[in-house]
């Protein structure tokens, strides 16, 4: 009976101790489980968080290797395979983790699949499961718009000191030649065509800032392109007669477009003078208009001194010159075929340019042919 006791109770000791042990066991795993299932609702809560962002974001784990991603990621090349490839983004992550704090830096991104470097803005944010969310927000776009503000501003300012600088200059010349008639005549006359320069520079980038914000749905009206011809060749007249130059027309058959008069009669104008100021004294411009493929197409043809291939992309960039010296010899603003531009993109149209060098150029100005009919069923439709 004494021999037993010890027996039973060694016996109830390990059936305690284990089914402790089993208790113990089994919340363990529990715990894990439920630890495992918290980590992957989390996951799917920041995949999900992943989806609605605008920006690319990526999901890293403790090797910094990818577990969620965004289509805008692959977009960017953010990855190659499942590590970055960038080691500025790795920097980024490492710092964050570092610190335990959000980092953020602004990166240029190479191996994009967009056309030339990324601009990119990237923060990495350390979560509490040990995971970093990189969200990079794609800042190429706005980068562009700012350098070219401020090429723009930095042009406008050139261009600008340039007849303002002309302008003080003749003054002060009259003022000490007063007394001269021969030189207050010439000095009148060269501040008369400096004032005229100053006068169209401003106008050109009034009608620039104007063409940029413009809402052509609200001012739209139909236009018949004979009227709009006929009316920018007679601008054009003076300075054809004045530089010798002979502007070849024939009052064209009706053809309609749906614009804005004012802006049209400004492209049309802008092609003949700059056709008129690219040509030879005994040249000849020739404006054409017909319809093809359901667009109304302007052309202007001179046979001046052509435009070498190089600057034929870039000819309608705002303050370009293809032939500076020539251009500023015959008083242009540099901002004509960017208005050119703006006005065929307000319209739903191009501009397309063949030139070769030495033989002239032809410009062509692309419209959508005015259709009452279509038109009245697209808005029955809506």
């Amino acid at each position: 009976m004494n021999n037993s006791l010890p027996i039973l109770l060694a016996g109830l000791l390990g059936l305690v101790l284990g089914g402790a042990g089993v208790w113990i066991l089994s919340s363990l795993l529990g715990r894990r489980k439920m630890l495992r299932v918290a980590e992957r609702q989390a996951q799917d809560t920041v995949a999900d968080l992943l989806d609605v962002l605008a920006t690319a974001g990526l999901l890293l784990d403790s090797s910094n290797q990818a577990i969620r991603t965004t289509t805008g990621a692959d977009v960017l090349g953010l990855l190659n395979g499942r590590n970055l490839a960038h080691p500025e983004l790795y920097d980024l992550v490492s710092l964050a983790r570092e610190t335990k704090k959000p980092a953020e830096a602004e990166i240029e991104l190479s191996n994009s699949l967009q056309s030339g470097p990324s601009w990119v803005r990237a923060r990495a944010a350390l979560l509490s499961d040990g995971n970093v969310l990189l969200t990079v927000a794609d800042e190429t776009e706005s980068q562009r718009l700012e350098e070219t503000r401020r090429d723009f501003v930095a042009n406008i300012s050139h261009e600008l000191k340039t007849p303002i600088g002309a302008i003080s200059l003749l003054s002060e010349a009259l003022i000490d030649g007063a007394d001269d008639k021969e030189l207050v005549k010439k000095f009148s006359a060269d501040l008369f065509r400096e004032s005229k320069r100053l006068a169209s520079l401003v106008q050109d980038i009034i009608q620039l800032s104007r063409l940029q914000s413009a809402d052509l749905v609200k001012t739209a009206t139909p236009i018949d392109l004979a009227g709009v011809i006929a009316e920018a060749v007679e601008r054009n007249q003076v300075l054809a007669d004045r530089s010798g130059v002979k502007i070849a027309w024939e009052n064209p058959a009706s053809t309609v477009v749906l614009g804005d008069a004012e802006m049209l009669n400004m492209a049309v104008k802008n092609l003949i003078e700059n056709a008129i100021l690219y040509s030879d004294e005994g040249g000849q411009v020739g404006v054409g208009l017909r319809e093809a493929e359901g667009t109304a197409q302007i052309s202007v043809t001179d046979n001046g001194v052509g435009i070498e291939p190089e600057h034929v992309e870039r000819i309608f960039e705002r303050f370009y010159r293809a032939d500076p010296s020539r251009s500023r010899a015959t008083g242009g603003t540099g901002l004509g075929l960017a208005i050119v531009k703006h006005v065929a993109n307000n319209h739903r149209g191009d501009i397309q340019v063949f030139s070769k060098p030495g033989f002239g150029s032809t410009f062509t100005l692309r419209l959508p042919i005015y259709d009452s009919e279509s038109l009245m069923n697209e808005e029955v439709n809506k």
